[in-house]
């Protein structure tokens, strides 16, 4: 059985992925894990941003249309949740193991949340999209599952995936989202995936207006691109 963790307590199961550093009976320092650097979302952040408002967003093409399946199972299109409110997506699975891939992203999209629910301009204006994917294992009961975790009650936080790894691959390609999947010598999906990490902002035209990649992606700069985007 599987146990999500609130968003709360994430911080310190990422941690907890690092592996702890623990020796052996002797002590040795040679068996103590190799350390590994956190992503600066999770962190605070390290500069000063420019006023929100103060730069341009320019638009970076249109956002890609594609099916999708809610978390109750039912069919609709990516378009269903982009262009009546300012939109972050990110595209995750849902048992992703790698500390500054997918739970970087839902980490920084739960401080997203936290923000955008604190500011009355903003809390109406906005939604967060995670959309897996990995449909084998991420089915629409394990995403509602998940998402339950982390999104706050009456937040408009969407967690979607597709029917098939058929049905996802266009929406991928559209957006430049490669994922390698890893399959053994018979030819059977071990669960397991190489991929990039890629967050887009999209305006309520649907057009792409940034795009986060794990060195830039912070819950402070996609808030203050957020007030910038909504101000023009």
């Amino acid at each position: 059985m599987t146990t999500w963790l609130h968003a709360d307590r994430m911080r310190p199961w990422l941690i907890g992925l690092l592996g702890c550093c623990a020796a052996s009976a002797l002590g040795a320092p040679h068996d103590h894990a190799p350390p590994v650097i956190l992503a600066p979302g999770y962190e605070e952040l390290q500069f000063v941003p420019p006023a929100a408002g103060s730069y341009q967003l320019p638009s970076m093409g249109a956002a890609a249309d594609g099916p999708t399946l809610d978390t109750l199972g039912e069919p609709g299109r990516l378009y269903d949740f982009l262009g009546d409110k300012a939109t972050v997506l990110s595209f995750i699975f849902t048992t992703c193991n790698d500390v500054n891939g997918c739970p970087l992203a839902t980490y920084v999209m739960s401080g997203v949340q936290k923000a955008v629910l604190k500011d009355p301009d903003l809390v109406d204006q906005v939604r967060i999209v995670s959309f897996s994917f990995d449909p084998e294992n991420d089915t629409p009961e394990v995403l509602g599952r998940y998402g339950d975790q982390f999104r706050a009650e009456g937040f408009d936080w969407e967690f979607v995936t597709t029917a098939s790894e058929d049905a996802l691959r266009p929406t991928l390609d559209a957006y430049d989202q490669w994922v390698i999947r890893d399959y053994d010598e018979a030819g059977n999906y071990l669960g397991t995936m190489s991929h990039i990490l890629r967050v887009y902002l999209i305006d309520g035209d649907r057009r792409i207006r940034n795009i986060y990649s794990t060195s830039y992606l912070h819950a402070d700069t996609v808030v203050n691109d957020l007030r910038t985007l909504l101000m023009q």
